[in-house]
């Protein structure tokens, strides 16, 4: 096998590949050794990265995989946005699939705790609208479903991999763009402009999880309160004439 015949096939084959191609797996596939391969592969590499090429070849995770060049990437939204209707999407939906972008796998209890709401309906509005996908089911009690971003998301938003997606605040800004967004919404919180921010929300949704059960479980102690209340009365009443039975009853009523 030439030089060049080496280069189209390695060329071929990453491209294939949906994960990063290593040289032990390029090597078995064309039967070559690995200085061959390597020193192809160097020369693959090096061609892609002329500015006439809108793809280049990116060492990553121990793999050889394809990527559009970052400056191509408007293009590639806008060619992909062509292609299809954008998604109607309000805007917890998007905030909700913020969270599954950037922090994935993550189960619905966690979402619903980064965000301080239940998020349950949105979760199943972003699978069926594609956007998101099962990932198994996360090693605790109650093994909860894990969720993540689908190819789909990958297509809407022109993105070859999730180590292109961009800063939190960048999303915002494709995916009005990419998927549309329901008239008359204000815009993203605050608290989904930066990565960082996203571990506060948790601490806010235990902080509000946190204040709902402090009134639960002053309801609770209310209505013991009155049932005790009642019982007391109801003892004291024993063994009274009736007319001052009522009378006694109708003033705990009051």
């Amino acid at each position: 096998m030439t030089n060049e015949e080496r280069k189209a096939a390695l060329e071929a084959i990453i491209y294939a590949a949906d994960e990063p191609a290593t040289i032990e797996q390029l090597m078995k596939a064309l039967g070559e050794e690995k200085a061959a391969v390597q020193a192809s592969l160097d020369e693959l590499v090096a061609s892609h990265a002329a500015e006439e090429h809108g793809i280049e070849i990116r060492a990553v995770a121990g793999g050889y995989k394809m990527y559009t060049k970052p400056q191509q990437h408007d293009a590639v939204r806008r060619f992909i946005k062509s292609l299809r209707p954008p998604l109607r999407l309000s805007m917890p939906a998007l905030e909700t699939l913020a969270v599954i972008a950037y922090k994935q796998p993550v189960t619905a209890p966690e979402i619903s705790e980064i965000r301080g709401v239940n998020t349950s309906g949105v979760i199943s509005t972003l699978l069926d609208k594609h956007l998101i996908t099962t990932a198994g089911r996360k090693e605790v009690i109650g093994r909860p479903i894990l969720y993540k971003t689908s190819k789909e998301f990958l297509m809407r938003f022109g993105l070859s991999d999730l180590e292109e997606l961009p800063s939190l605040k960048e999303f915002e800004a494709l995916a009005r763009e990419a998927l549309g967004s329901d008239e008359g919404l204000a815009p993203v919180d605050a608290s989904l402009t930066n990565e960082a921010s996203i571990g506060k929300e948790a601490t806010s949704g235990e902080s509000r999880v946190a204040s709902e059960e402090k009134k639960e479980e002053g309801a609770s102690a209310e209505m013991e309160a009155r049932e005790e209340v009642l019982e007391e009365t109801a003892a004291n009443n024993e063994g009274m004439p009736e007319e001052e039975n009522s009378t006694k009853s109708a003033a705990a009523g009051e």
